[in-house]
């Protein structure tokens, strides 16, 4: 469920649990997952093929980031992002009403660019039993 939608910067959110999209073939060096990637999470960057609907996390000092993988690095990629952005939130382990910052997946210049529906996308994450704060720049 999205408790609200913050346009601003995620790291000021002073949530501990932040998540994000990522490519199911698994070469994350753009966008937000780049920047984490690059900051915070060295080994995301080149995570190899994964499967849609996996999650992956990792603890950055008082942060843990979770690694949505919910759409393809190519045109009409993200078309089933709708459906298993719900199943990836839903799979994440967050303390029972603790909210989850969420990046706005498929918002940025390449999720646009190779046609993400971000109305259907919020959609998804509304369906989730998570409570989300959704975050857009």
């Amino acid at each position: 469920m999205i408790i609200r939608t913050v346009r601003g910067n995620i790291f000021t959110s002073g949530l501990g649990h932040i998540a994000f999209g990522v490519n199911a073939e698994g070469h994350n060096h753009e966008g937000f997952a780049g920047m984490v990637s690059r900051t915070y999470w060295h080994a995301l960057g080149h995570t190899g093929q994964k499967n849609l609907g996996e999650t992956l996390s990792h603890q950055s000092g008082d942060r843990t980031f979770h690694a949505l993988v919910c759409h393809y690095a190519r045109p009409g990629g993200f078309s089933q992002t709708p459906t298993v952005i719900t199943q990836c939130l839903d799979a994440l382990s967050i303390p029972v009403g603790e909210d989850l910052a969420c990046v706005m997946v498929g918002g940025g210049p390449l999720g646009q660019a190779l046609g993400a529906d971000t109305g259907a996308i919020l959609e998804g994450i509304k369906r989730s039993q998570k409570r989300v704060v959704v975050y857009s720049l």
